[in-house]
């Protein structure tokens, strides 16, 4: 926000160079952590340390730094939008203006809206596959943190500046199909879910499962199907066809739910063939060894790159009987994205982390296929999510925890507070608020951990509108709206007026400065938990704001400062909100 005062600046401090006959050097800024005032520094160590080298003289390069310091500050006075220069140890620190890096940020908060925190496009493309369901099956919670987590992480790409893609990988053959069409075929033939897809398409597997451990003889039958579906029988393929459609149609009414939604479909049986394809490269190009019919088709990934050590160890890309593994799969599908779109500088994959292994060798072995893309994928890894009572997750046994269920079940629990706190509002806007409630409550503990480390998800701090949770950062939102339409207040300017501001005023303004530097960071280090620590810290001081400083009943100009302020920290909520993709709703 200060970037033509520090321009300024910068270009002082080159004319001190040439006055004190120094050598001219790059300035570097940090920024001072915050401690009620904002400010950046510049190490004169650097320079002192050139004068030393230039002159070829013997000199304490601290103490010289030191003296530098001083000089400078001197030199400097009190340039436009600082309000104090000094110099502290060899380092040069100055210090913001108050009163105008308060309007500044009120500025570009009332300007850039919901848009506030957007970083200027990188030009730059990038690819995030996530959520990954298998068809024929039930959508349940274990599927639920990779979906969170891709979206996520999308909307922080795409609001830190990049172009995102944002794919979608289902798994729509394998056993677990051929296991699914069987008992259909047998069993409920004709049948069509009319509702509860996932739910109906999951108890058929589940029954399948049930009836094939009661008589193992009937693998056969199984494995029969999967020669006919693999030859393209017509009946078998066009049943598989359809039935995968019920699938995926439950799988956009959870997504239209969640508010996720994709740009790009892959599907794994779209890749059987073009990887087996690349199997054959890697044999001809003598990467991989090809021991069938007695054993499978292999890389020594260590071995081919001449290591002594286990890095990569050995990928399994073909079985013996010459049928395709996930691995085949895999190869096939980053070689496709790449050229479906040419111009990525990323492909992210959002993926279990007991994966990591697999992918390093799938990317690995691409690259030393020569494709040197491969080098621009990466795994994002995460971890499982934990319920209440340890609860297993197991489709073949239909003793998943389905995702329907837990929503309506966060969106009852919600209502019940809800009902209580908004007794005059109607029964359908209560419901509404409450599914915003529930929803948020699901995707805030998903995402306010590392990625790597259990979510153990509990209803109470899920639900908790006074702690680390969706609903607490949800109603400092209402709470704001509620003062501003007391205040009757619908547009704003940004100019704040000049008063003694208190101390929780400071780090409320500090709060809000930082969001588009949290956006930043989310986006480099790929974590979401960046957004829901900012997030629920700022409603944090929010409340704390609201609770020490009146807004409606203090006298001018205090009151329009302070409703100002309402109206910045609201937008900010709602922006953090957003990325993380949760409603900001208007009541609770």
């Amino acid at each position: 926000m200060f970037e033509l005062e520090r321009q300024k600046v910068e270009e002082n401090i080159i004319v001190f160079c040439h006055q004190e006959d120094l050598p001219e050097i790059q300035v570097a800024w940090n920024s001072i952590p915050f401690s009620g005032h904002w400010g950046i520094s510049t190490s004169l160590f650097a320079l002192a340390a050139a004068e030393v080298r230039q002159k070829q003289i013997k000199i304490n390069v601290p103490q010289r730094a030191a003296e530098l310091a001083e000089k400078l500050v001197d030199f400097l006075g009190i340039p436009q939008g600082f309000e104090k220069v000094e110099a502290v140890k060899g380092y040069v620190n100055l210090y913001f203006s108050q009163n105008e890096y308060t309007r500044r940020v009120l500025e570009a908060v009332f300007t850039e809206k919901e848009n506030f925190g957007r970083h200027q496009p990188y030009n730059q493309q990038v690819m995030v596959e996530f959520s990954q369901p298998n068809t024929h099956k039930a959508f349940h919670v274990g599927h639920l943190r990779s979906a969170i987590l891709g979206d996520t992480l999308s909307r922080i790409l795409e609001f830190g500046g990049y172009d995102v893609v944002r794919a979608n990988y289902p798994g729509d053959m394998g056993l677990h199909v051929i296991k699914w069409l069987w008992c259909y075929k047998n069993f409920h033939a004709g049948e069509k879910p009319e509702e509860d897809i996932t739910r109906w398409m999951g108890s058929i597997y589940a029954e399948a499962s049930k009836r094939l451990e009661e008589n193992p003889e009937l693998e056969a039958e199984i494995r029969e199907l999967y020669t006919l579906w693999d030859q393209g029988d017509p009946e078998i393929v066009n049943l598989w066809q359809e039935t995968r459609q019920w699938s995926l149609n439950g799988f956009y009414e959870m997504y239209e739910t969640l508010n996720i939604h994709f740009d790009r479909y892959y599907f794994n049986s779209q890749m059987e063939k073009p990887g087996k394809a690349i199997v054959q490269t890697l044999i001809d190009k003598g990467i991989a060894q090809d021991e069938r019919p007695d054993g499978a088709v292999i890389v020594k990934i260590d071995e081919v790159l001449g290591l002594n050590k286990d890095k990569y160890r050995v990928l399994v890309v073909l079985r013996s009987d010459g049928t395709a593994l996930y691995a085949t799969e895999d190869l096939a599908l980053s070689k496709q994205k790449f050229e479906d779109y040419p111009d990525l500088s990323k492909s992210y994959y959002v993926v279990d982390v007991r994966q990591s292994l697999h992918f390093q060798q799938i990317f690995k072995t691409m690259e030393i296929l020569g494709y040197d893309w491969a080098k621009k994928c990466e795994h994002i890894p995460y971890e499982l999510v934990s319920l209440p009572g340890n609860v297993v997750m197991a489709s073949r046994e239909g003793t998943v925890v389905l995702l329907e269920d837990l929503i309506s079940e966060a969106t009852n629990r919600a209502y019940e507070v809800v009902k209580q706190k908004n007794p005059d509002l109607s029964e359908e806007k209560n419901r509404e608020i409450a599914r915003a409630i529930g929803i948020g409550a699901i995707k805030y503990p998903m995402q306010a951990r590392e990625n790597a480390k259990i979510v153990t998800f509990d209803w109470e701090s899920a639900l908790d509108f006074n702690g680390q949770a969706a609903p607490y950062i949800q109603y400092a939102y209402v709470r704001a709206g509620s003062i501003l339409r007391k205040a009757g207040v619908e547009k704003m300017d940004w100019d704040i007026p000049v008063y003694d501001m208190a101390p929780i005023e400071v780090e409320l303004i500090d709060m809000i400065s930082r969001f588009p530097q949290e956006v930043e960071r989310a986006a480099n280090e790929m974590r979401t938990i960046q957004i829901t620590t900012y997030a629920y810290e700022l409603a944090k001081r929010f409340n704390e704001f609201y609770n020490q400083c009146p807004v409606l009943k203090v006298e001018e100009p205090v009151r329009s400062a302070r409703l100002r302020l309402v109206f910045a920290t609201r937008q900010a909520v709602k922006n953090s909100l957003a990325l993380l993709g949760i409603t900001a709703p208007e009541a609770m």
